[in-house]
């Protein structure tokens, strides 16, 4: 008779160990301290004026599978972000992020989780909106 460990064939046990999951994670038991990679719907507002910008605007990135170590990017740098939910983030954007008027490029990044080499993706960054600034 097959050995079973807690109603499951050695068969299922190691396909639940070695197999991916198909990408998401579902079928690794060791995958729980993976995180989603972000997503990225919209900016609020889309358009600004530099002026806000030298006033330090409050930039609003809506989507989802945020968590707590999501972070916004602005042209490549990462900022000091709030995370207002799962679904919210806010940063403030100053001078010393946007030097002058024109297309911003805004991601999202969230850094891998603890989930080493079990077959988990785990993080990752967002597409990219563009932020118009005038």
């Amino acid at each position: 008779m097959p050995s079973r460990t807690c109603g499951l064939s050695l068969a299922a046990l190691l396909a639940l160990l070695f197999l991916p999951g198909c990408g998401n994670n579902t079928l690794n038991p060791f995958c729980g301290s993976a995180r989603p990679a972000p997503l990225i719907g919209s900016l609020s507002p889309s358009t600004i004026s530099f002026a806000e910008v030298q006033q330090g605007s409050v930039l609003i990135v809506n989507s989802s599978q945020f968590v707590s170590s999501s972070e916004v990017v602005i042209n490549g740098q990462a900022l000091s972000t709030t995370v207002a939910s799962g679904q919210q983030l806010k940063v403030t954007l100053t001078t010393g992020v946007i030097s002058d008027p024109g297309p911003v490029n805004v991601a999202v990044r969230t850094p891998s989780g603890n989930s080493g080499d079990l077959g988990c993706t785990s993080g990752g960054s967002s597409s990219t909106l563009i932020l118009t600034v005038n």
